[in-house]
């Protein structure tokens, strides 16, 4: 059996770095995200980008809950103002 000394084992270098896509967003970066969301319109538009680009998993995760959570807001106010509106609809030509 013979030895060979002059091989060079290598290890998987990639175990050794963090993917920049999976490392934590510092607070710095938080408040440019939550700052880009007091802007109407651009919010929605960053929103979209952020949740479906590739970008950090912190930063996609918040945004596809934020979008979810906006549906959500949307339709509850909309079945709202719906049954507001046949209430009022209702009180004012029910005496006819």
């Amino acid at each position: 059996m013979e030895n060979d000394y002059n091989v060079v084992y290598q290890e998987n270098q990639n175990s050794n770095q963090m993917d920049p896509n999976k490392s934590v967003m510092t607070m710095g970066e938080w408040l440019v995200t939550l700052l880009v969301m007091l802007v109407p319109c651009v919010n929605i538009i960053m929103m979209f980008v952020w949740a479906f680009g590739n970008g950090n998993e912190n930063r996609k995760n918040f945004c596809k809950a934020n979008l979810i959570m906006q549906v959500i807001q949307a339709v509850i106010i909309i079945i709202l103002y719906v049954t507001i509106f046949a209430g009022i609809m209702a009180a004012a030509y029910g005496s006819y």
